[in-house]
């Protein structure tokens, strides 16, 4: 897989709110780029669910070796995503 999108798996019915409170990150999932729209995630993460709920989450890793989710958030890590990228 060439690229992959960063997703976050969002609290239902929470959004950003004029006070800025942050919505509760669930988990982060891997999904492969859409390759006619790179910046748009394929319609399913790596372990299948729909992408369609999830907000970009746009981290990329800054150099190699760096992990494909954003460090702050490596307990919310979805362990299917990471074994697929792993098996790529």
């Amino acid at each position: 897989m060439a690229s992959i999108i960063v997703l976050f798996e969002l609290q239902q019915d929470e959004a950003l709110g004029p006070d800025g409170v942050e919505p509760v990150v669930l988990a982060v999932h891997a999904a492969g780029a859409d390759p006619d729209a790179p910046e748009d995630p394929l319609p399913r993460t790596l372990c299948g669910l729909d992408t369609d709920v999830m907000e970009h989450s746009h981290y990329r890793p800054m150099r190699p070796g760096d992990p494909w989710y954003p460090p702050l958030l490596a307990d919310r890590r979805c362990r299917a995503c990471e074994a697929a990228l792993r098996a790529v």
